[in-house]
């Protein structure tokens, strides 16, 4: 199944495009592990990756890693067909985090943080074993925009996402070719290529994260009345004045 190339095709390819040249996130002979979990963010960004490989001016090669993280129902099945189906160099890797969850997780704690730490210690040591140099993981631009504001509310700090940073590893770089593209792009090209959406089965699937689904409510309230909100937002973390801020580490003498 080859994808549909429209308009919306055309430019989420050439946001990432440019993604990859502003921030340098892919080099000759890169060998690039792609975190695919089924859903649409990481389907969408494995398959532009895929398409812009094809014309690159640099060779680089891409490995789809999966994790099942053991919560019953989880289909991995399903997203092994697809990645079959469309030929990608692919590892299906399953683990016991759900009996690691249940057993170590604190009452009241989150969820997803120690989910998301088990993941991706276990993609660090992948992308190791497969000797990919990167690891590209679907974060899109909400998902900037969103952590941003998540920081400055509830942490007290000025912090989002990297494009590219080196993990705590110190051999693996982690990118996020996607951060100039909206989710709402994602859903719409996700859709009309039918990829096989699979849900990650969590048991508070659906239910968690509740701050950063205030964080979309407000977003989407700040659109309507500023269209541009997002894009604003996403420029401000480009443009930095370390002078205006009270960060007493930033200034000099």
């Amino acid at each position: 199944m080859a994808l549909i190339e429209d308009k919306l095709y055309k430019r989420i390819k050439s946001a990432v495009g440019r993604a990859i040249a502003d921030y340098n996130l892919i080099q000759e002979g890169d060998r690039i592990g792609v975190a695919v979990s089924g859903g649409k963010d990481s389907y969408s960004l494995l398959h532009i990756l895929a398409e812009l490989q094809r014309r690159a001016p640099v060779k680089y090669e891409l490995m789809a890693l999966n994790i099942d993280s053991g919560y019953p129902g989880y289909r991995s099945d399903v997203i092994a067909e697809h990645l079959r189906e469309h030929g990608f160099a692919h590892h299906m890797e399953p683990t016991d985090h759900f009996e690691i969850i249940k057993e170590k997780r604190r009452p009241g704690s989150s969820y997803c943080s120690i989910c998301a730490r088990l993941k991706r210690g276990v993609l660090y040591t992948l992308a190791q074993r497969f000797g990919c140099n990167k690891l590209a993981l679907g974060h899109h631009l909400d998902d900037f925009i969103e952590t941003l504001l998540l920081n400055q509310f509830f942490v007290g700090s000025l912090k989002a996402m990297a494009p590219s940073m080196l993990a705590d590893n110190g051999e693996t770089t982690v990118i996020r070719p996607l951060v100039y593209v909206e989710e709402r792009e994602i859903i719409q090209f996700s859709r009309a290529n039918r990829f096989p959406v699979v849900c990650c089965c969590c048991p508070v699937c659906g239910k968690a994260d509740q701050q950063r689904k205030r964080m979309k409510g407000l977003l989407s309230e700040l659109e309507r009345e500023n269209p541009s909100v997002k894009r604003s937002l996403l420029r401000a973390l480009a443009n930095v004045h370390p002078r205006h801020l009270l960060d007493r580490g930033l200034r000099k003498g």
